[in-house]
């Protein structure tokens, strides 16, 4: 569909560019030969009426032929055809409305005559500028349609990173539970089997919550508070685990499976490596749109930093820039004698810039 038919408003836009047209081909065939100005009127009015129509024609010409899809001598040649052709019709349609009008203004026929020429060229004139206009509404159709496919492929390219980022999640996670129970099943086969029955659970679980886009932050605890209770079936009394959770941050949306990687780290590279185990503290509290998030655990402050960073880290760091670009943050690092890993994603979509 031609674009200035697709709403009611640019069909009239349109038709009210054209009155101006009509009044200065009246005052031109008024000037050009021996016709009164309502004479002139009679005839400007219908054959300008009759003109816009064929110049809307020359829309679906212009996409036949593009800017730059064929020569430029060619694509010139085929307007100016056009141009002519349509002029020629106007001259057609012109000398039969003069015919038809002479029955009620005399004569009007012949002395209409001499204005045939300037109607020629000033039809000329109007197709070609009413090509140009088509050709600038193709350029910003085309540059419109080529920012959603940009911007389609830049949604696609997100996804298919979060889906692969997330996709990585339970393999990592599987593949040290089940060297756990590897463990285990030789030294303490009953804890083994509560082992597999808990890891049972928590993957059925993300099964069920995984493929979400977004969950309450509410089930995303309870996801990490089951994955925990697989860990301490191999870690007793070592592992203590205290939620500091705010009750008003509980339907918070937060992505699937985002806190199990950041907790896993604080067992793995924190708890893991102290002989007297230690605490891992899971705070959030909601403020001004914003909900932050914090995982903090005993570590031993003489282990190498690179032991402390692992895929979970770089996974959650990653799927958070991907689906809140500018909007997030997560900063990891020591702080008062514990490792810290502080996330603030957005609660409100209103805010652009999260607090510092």
């Amino acid at each position: 569909m031609h674009p200035l038919l697709a709403t009611r408003t640019r069909v009239l836009l349109y038709f009210a560019v054209w009155i101006p047209i009509a009044v200065s081909l009246a005052y031109l065939l008024h000037s050009a030969a021996p016709i009164s100005w309502r004479e002139s009127a009679a005839l400007s009015v219908p054959l300008v009426a009759l003109f816009s129509f064929v110049c809307l024609a020359s829309w679906y010409l212009c996409r036949m032929l593009p800017l730059g899809a064929v020569p430029l001598y060619s694509l010139v040649l085929q307007q100016l055809a056009a141009a002519v052709a349509a002029a020629l019709l106007w001259l057609v349609a012109a000398r039969g409305l003069a015919a038809a009008l002479a029955a009620f203004l005399p004569a009007i026929d012949r002395r209409f005559a001499s204005d045939l020429p300037l109607l020629f060229v000033a039809g000329i004139e109007l197709y070609l500028l009413a090509v140009a206009v088509n050709y600038v509404l193709l350029s910003l159709e085309s540059s419109r349609e080529a920012e959603q496919r940009a911007q389609q492929a830049r949604t696609l390219a997100r996804d298919a990173e979060l889906r692969a980022l997330k996709a990585q999640i339970n393999p990592h996670f599987l593949f040290n539970s089940l060297n756990s129970i590897s463990s285990l099943a030789t030294s303490d086969g009953p804890r083994a089997r509560e082992m597999c029955i808990r890891l049972s659970d928590f993957l059925r679980r993300t099964l069920t919550l995984g493929d979400r886009e977004s969950i309450p932050l509410a089930d995303e605890v309870a996801l990490g508070s089951m994955y925990l209770s697989v860990e301490n079936i191999r870690f007793g009394p070592r592992l203590r685990f205290e939620p500091r959770i705010d009750p008003r941050c509980g339907a918070c949306p937060v992505p699937p499976l985002i806190l199990q990687p950041l907790i896993e780290n604080a067992v793995k590279h924190g708890i893991a490596g102290l002989v007297e185990g230690g605490s891992i503290v899971l705070s959030a509290e909601c403020a001004n749109g914003f909900l932050r998030i914090s995982v903090e655990n005993d570590f031993d402050p003489e282990a190498r930093a690179s032991s402390r960073a692992g895929i979970g880290l770089e996974n959650v760091r990653a799927r958070v820039r991907a689906r809140y670009p500018d909007q997030a943050t997560l900063r990891a690092g020591p702080s008062g004698g514990r490792f810290r890993v502080e996330l603030v994603l957005p609660c409100d979509t209103h805010r652009s810039h999260p607090p510092s």
